[in-house]
């Protein structure tokens, strides 16, 4: 249960922005001097899945454009049509995209062939050695460039060079890269306050305890989706490349159930409305930075829609 809504975190921190559950934690009932907090909690709505990958899209273009002025050749990344790019949760409750793609095996499979060719990097290491040191700077600044911090709640400390085309792009969409920066690692690591309590909420684990006694009904005995994800892959890696197709239906058929199952536990829900319960009780200088890492996105999201079309 534990190890399951861990990747449930990571996985919703990734695709949509959502600040999760994905470590061990103090109670988030105060600040660091022990004073409750006064304010109404996280007002910001976090983007959807679509709209983020429309701002990273949003990005490529920008940075394409102006490496493009730099002399040099940045090829965006496409490949994937909206639905291959939806993430897949530990709440998986899409009949109809559980029906085509299961968990997403294939498409991790098309992902790892994407990032394999690398046409940037080929193209980068392909140049003559001046020409690649120029590639860089324009690309991020370069050895030169200047280094953005952003404290983590556990006290460490992530660096980020930034410059060049990079930086115009995020400038463009997020306004101050250096803001964005901080408040984004804040926001995707404040989680850590609260997990441990969400991972033992007896309404979350209620709902999961129903879901587990749905997929048992349906022939399909795991104890949370991740148990179902991990079986279904582990599976296919027994089976070999020679019965991938049988692989492939029973991961469908696996992945249908547990959708099925999510939405008569009413999963989703429960997970959102607990995370949300733990979020809005996160000592202030938290909620500030999440509410503005929020908006940020947003703003870049408003942005982005007059530079790149959604995806196919």
């Amino acid at each position: 249960m534990r190890r399951a809504l861990m990747l449930w975190c990571a996985v919703t921190v990734l695709a949509t922005a959502v600040v999760t559950g994905c470590g061990d934690g103090g109670d988030g009932a105060g600040d660091a001097s022990g004073q409750t907090r006064q304010a109404t909690g996280v007002r910001t709505p976090a983007l959807t899945w679509r709209q983020e990958v429309r701002v990273s899209d949003a990005l490529q273009r920008l940075t394409s454009r102006c490496m493009g002025r730099q002399g040099f050749t940045y090829q965006e990344e496409r490949e994937l049509t909206l639905q291959e790019s939806r993430p897949v949760r530990f709440v998986q409750d899409d009949l109809a995209w559980a029906r085509t793609y299961g968990y997403g095996s294939r498409i991790e499979a098309k992902s790892a062939r994407l990032r394999e060719r690398n046409i940037n990097g080929t193209y980068r290491q392909d140049l003559p050695a001046t020409r690649r040191a120029l590639f860089d700077q324009a690309l991020d600044g370069g050895n030169g460039a200047r280094m953005l911090t952003a404290p983590m709640p556990g006290g460490a400390e992530i660096r980020k060079r930034i410059g060049g085309c990079t930086e115009e792009a995020e400038r463009t969409l997020y306004g101050d890269p250096a803001e964005w920066f901080r408040t984004s690692k804040t926001a995707l690591s404040a989680n850590s306050l609260y997990a441990g309590r969400l991972m033992k909420d007896p309404q979350l684990t209620t709902a999961v305890q129903a879901w587990s006694a749905c997929m048992r009904e349906a022939g399909e005995p795991y104890p949370d989706p991740q148990a179902a994800q991990d079986g279904v892959r582990a599976a296919a890696v027994r089976r070999g490349a020679a019965r991938a197709e049988e692989s492939f239906a029973d991961e469908r058929r696996t992945a249908v159930a547990d959708a099925g199952c999510a939405r008569r536990a009413n999963l989703r829900a429960v997970a959102t409305t607990r995370e949300k319960y733990y979020l809005d009780r996160l000592p202030d200088r938290y909620v500030s930075d999440i509410d503005t890492y929020r908006r940020l996105g947003r703003q870049a999201y408003d942005r982005a829609v007059r530079i790149v079309p959604e995806r196919d």
